[in-house]
């Protein structure tokens, strides 16, 4: 398959992240007695980066709660959906349409929205070779362009709620993970893609953004709907209490991201505006 070396890396480093997430989990649980809880993600990058990603929150998490909190690794989006939805995991760090998914098809129960720099938004942007004649969307016609997931309906959204039709790309291809779809952008395999932006501005200085998107609401952390409202609110009442005021706080927040400084009540109504992308994206398939 074309641009296979992109999804080579994700493969192998899938079996170690599972083989240090299982280690990380037997450590764990030889060592409390307590409420074991699995916190999933969508993979947002390559399995080994998401354990590095997200593992520093489960400690912190496990030692606020006094509920044993680990990392479980996930592939790609769907099975993130599906290990939240079935209680494999019971805390998700979801993407806005993997949230939508999980709460429409689980009813799965929205917790807390990351803030990046104090703001609970970001964008996806469009981006090209810092060098590529391409000036705007209507220039892509006939170009090969790059998506992440297959399953990640909101980037496909995006582009066509920028008026540009799918069909009019020579070729589109799914390479997994932004990093992936920066790297092949800039190395010419692709003559543009969709990035978040905080992928964006860490490539900047190789691409040049053509689209914004309008806010969109921040990746969000999701429970399965079983879970007990005690563990809930402990999960709720920590993670709000994690403030970027400290080194070690810090150090948590950027490890998941960088540029998130904190986090705010999630609320289901505040993903009112990417039902209407989605639903505008899908009318023009």
């Amino acid at each position: 398959m074309l641009y296979s070396r992109y999804i080579l890396s994700s493969t192998a480093s899938l079996v170690g992240a599972c083989s240090l997430a299982f280690s990380l989990n037997v450590h764990a649980a030889e060592s409390s007695t307590g409420k074991e809880l699995q916190l999933g993600s969508v993979a947002m990058d390559i399995p080994a980066e998401m354990v590095r990603r997200l593992t520093p929150l489960t400690k912190y998490l496990s030692n606020k709660t006094s509920m044993l909190v680990n990392f479980h690794a996930s592939p790609n989006l769907d099975t993130a959906v599906e290990d939240l939805g079935k209680n494999i995991t019971q805390i998700a760090y979801l993407t806005p349409a993997a949230y939508l998914e999980a709460h429409e098809k689980y009813g799965a129960i929205p917790l807390v929205n990351p803030l990046n720099k104090g703001k609970g938004t970001f964008t996806l942007i469009i981006a090209v070779h810092k060098d590529s004649p391409i000036k705007s969307i209507s220039d892509l016609k006939n170009k090969k362009f790059a998506f992440g997931d297959k399953k990640a309906k909101l980037q496909p959204a995006v582009v066509e709620n920028a008026g540009f039709k799918l069909e009019n790309f020579s070729s589109y291809d799914y390479l997994n993970h932004y990093d992936n779809i920066a790297k092949a952008v800039i190395n010419g395999d692709f003559d543009a893609g969709i990035l978040k932006d905080t992928v964006a501005e860490k490539f900047a200085a190789e691409l040049r953004v053509i689209h914004v998107s309008p806010p969109l609401p921040n990746y969000i952390f999701a429970v399965n709907k079983n879970l007990s409202p005690k563990a809930i609110n402990k999960l709720k009442n920590a993670m709000l209490a994690l403030k970027a005021d400290t080194d070690e706080n810090k150090a948590i927040l950027s490890s998941i991201e960088k540029g998130y400084d904190g986090f705010e009540v999630a609320n289901d109504k505040d993903f009112n505006g990417i039902r209407k992308v989605l639903s505008h994206g899908n009318s023009k398939k």
